[in-house]
């Protein structure tokens, strides 16, 4: 993993597979998705706002900066949001 995170402890528990643009990914069970999205990316999502990239902001749920989509439809918060077998992270290609 190469992201802007890095993991500093070892944690157990199984391992949780997900996929971000369609790229494998795996994490930690009990994991949140700003984490696992940053501990392979270096980037979030884009700002909508502008040209520039977003990597969340308070990391705590009160900045709503952190959203990001799944390719089922839903917009989550990924700063409150544990990683589920299987889910798909939708960003654009943002961070890669």
């Amino acid at each position: 993993m190469s992201g802007l995170f890095h993991r500093l402890a070892k944690r157990s528990g199984p391992a949780i597979p997900f996929t971000i643009d369609g790229a494998p990914a795996e994490v930690q069970a009990g994991d949140l998705l700003i984490g696992a999205i940053l501990l392979h990316r270096h980037a979030l999502r884009r700002f909508e706002f502008g040209p520039g990239e977003r990597a969340g902001y308070c990391l705590m749920g009160a900045c709503q900066d952190c959203w990001v989509g799944l390719a089922d439809g839903r917009r989550v918060r990924a700063c409150t949001t544990r990683v589920e077998p299987g889910m798909a992270v939708v960003t654009g290609g943002v961070g890669e």
